[in-house]
């Protein structure tokens, strides 16, 4: 499939993956940006970010790559923003 929005290809640089905490982070991100609609494509499929639970259900971990897209009210900057989040190397607790 492909994206008729814009995109961002990510590398997940985060040690342990996209877990509970990560995923909480993107959500938040996420909804900074009220009229968008994202989506994340992976080699296990495709999944929106509607809830933390769909992200997390993607599995991924450190070195995979996904495809993030972004469509409604300034998809572009959401997009980067986004993108931006998920290649965070979190670290937990915060040092």
């Amino acid at each position: 499939m492909i994206f008729s929005n814009p995109t961002r290809t990510v590398v997940i640089k985060n040690k342990a993956g996209i877990h509970c905490r990560p995923s909480s982070c993107i959500m938040m991100k996420a909804s900074e940006f009220p009229g968008c609609v994202f989506k994340v494509k992976t080699t296990k499929g495709i999944s929106d970010l509607s809830s933390i639970l769909s992200l997390i259900s993607l599995g991924l971990q450190y070195g995979d790559e996904a495809v993030i897209s972004a469509s409604g009210t300034n998809a572009e900057k959401a997009c980067e923003e986004i993108a931006k989040t998920f290649e965070t190397e979190f670290d937990f607790p915060p040092r």
